[in-house]
């Protein structure tokens, strides 16, 4: 059987060219997560190279399996959140070890795969009203958009408003304004894969300025080829099991860890797959995404890293063109050379400027991404306004919490209020119902 046929890539409009170029752009934009996520966990005391060669492998693996089992073009890793949590939280703040740590997570993605295989969880997420999928697909948008504008340094924090325009003369953050508005051209002109090429001319740019003395520019690493075999994490869960016995309050972690990769797997999905959907009518099977999360998060608890999820950056691969697994597969190839080979990692790597870290080559393709996933918006039935109240709370509370599981919580109990006092309440699923209580003590627990 060809690799056409495999993955159906004709069936959705796509290409191997355009699936390549797709897991490329995926990678480019994720790469960030083998250096941060590296750097946080070894603030809790585990070995950078073992961490840094853990996140690659079970990245990889995660895509791969995405690939060849959901046949979906999402791209996986460590998750942000789950990873801060991991280190400040639960290691830091309340002095469990990092084996126990790990064993956390692992419990919490066998608990994933138990509901994944079970099909509780897509039940789940299929429940979803549809304007609250909309929503949530907008509101990512947003959100990614945000983590674009801060990447690029346009948008600062402020002490007296929060947020404000950043130094728009700083020639790091003048690169990323050239990329974001080559992008928009690219796409303008509906140019295939021009979130790829808007990211590979900003980069080609920025390497040119900085031959030329321009300083905050992206560079290559000076070594080409770092092998790193060490994997000295590997298993270190199994330790933590065991003294975990004796703590039963770690239930509470333990849930916490699962119910923030659950919602927020559950918000990228929707938001990307709905997005595809609408183009091309053809459908994903969640089961079969969700399992494929949860693989993750339990082999990267294996061989020694937190949480492995979908991440919200895999938008930048279908707006490249991603429509089947051969993306995730490449994206998880490229995973497995960056253990090696550290050129096209470095230059995407954050760049220190005043005492704050910019990604000029990233953010402009997170900022156009989030602008096609918010023209969800459109699908949102505004006339009615439970919906219109569901889905406004839903966006901007995942935007102004930094949060994808906050607002997907805030969005389903202002949805259920407004059901509940209209004379609505028999469109109220049980489902529904059940999250909503979920999400009650969410914000309880917070």
């Amino acid at each position: 059987m060809s690799i056409s046929n495999f993955f159906k890539i004709e069936q959705y409009g796509s290409s191997i060219k355009k699936e390549i170029i797709a897991g490329t752009t995926n990678f480019l934009t994720m790469a960030y997560i083998l250096g941060v996520n590296t750097v946080i966990l070894t603030a809790s005391g585990m070995d950078f190279n073992s961490v840094f060669l853990a996140t690659a492998i079970s990245s990889a693996i995660a895509c791969f399996v995405m690939g060849l089992y959901a046949n979906a073009p999402l791209g996986l890793a460590p998750g942000m959140g789950s990873n801060s949590f991991f280190t400040f939280v639960v290691v830091k703040l309340y002095g469990y070890s990092y084996q126990e740590a790990l064993a956390m997570v692992f419990l919490s993605g066998t608990f994933f795969i138990i509901l994944s295989l079970t099909g509780i969880r897509d039940k789940i997420i299929n429940s979803i009203p549809e304007n609250l999928k909309q929503s949530i697909g907008a509101g990512t948008g947003f959100f990614i958009a945000l983590i674009g504008l801060v990447k690029a340094g346009i948008v600062v924090d402020s002490p007296a408003t929060l947020i404000t325009l950043g130094n728009l003369k700083n020639p790091t953050v003048l690169l990323a304004v050239f990329g974001f508005l080559i992008t928009i051209v690219f796409i303008s002109k509906k140019l295939e894969a021009a979130v790829f090429f808007g990211l590979l001319v900003t980069a080609v740019i920025g390497v040119i300025l900085g031959k030329f003395g321009i300083e905050g520019m992206p560079i290559f690493a000076d070594e080409i080829v770092k092998v790193n075999t060490s994997l000295n994490h590997f298993g270190d869960f199994i330790i933590g099991l065991k003294s975990l016995i004796n703590k039963p309050d770690a239930i509470f972690l333990i849930f916490t860890f699962f119910f923030v990769d659950f919602f927020d797997t559950a918000g990228t999905l929707v938001a990307i797959t709905n997005k595809i959907t609408t183009s091309t009518e053809r459908k994903y099977e969640m089961k079969k995404m969700l399992f494929s999360d949860a693989i993750g998060t339990v082999v990267g608890a294996v061989l020694g890293t937190s949480t492995v999820t979908t991440l919200t950056e895999s938008t930048s691969g279908v707006a490249a063109g991603g429509r089947t697994g051969l993306t995730a597969i490449v994206t998880g190839l490229w995973f497995l050379i960056a253990s090696m080979f550290t050129p096209l990692v470095s230059i995407a790597a954050p760049i220190l400027v005043n005492g704050i870290y910019l990604e000029p080559i990233i953010a402009p393709s997170l900022i156009c991404v989030g602008i096609l996933m918010a023209t969800q918006l459109a699908d949102i039935e505004w006339n009615d306004f439970s919906a219109a109240a569901s889905g406004f709370t839903t966006i901007i509370m995942m935007v102004l919490t930094y949060s994808i599981p906050n607002g997907i919580a805030a969005g389903f109990i202002v949805y259920v209020f407004s059901k509940l006092f209209t004379n609505k309440v028999k469109e109220i699923k049980l489902s529904v119902w059940m999250m909503f209580i979920l999400f009650v003590l969410h914000f309880m627990l917070k």
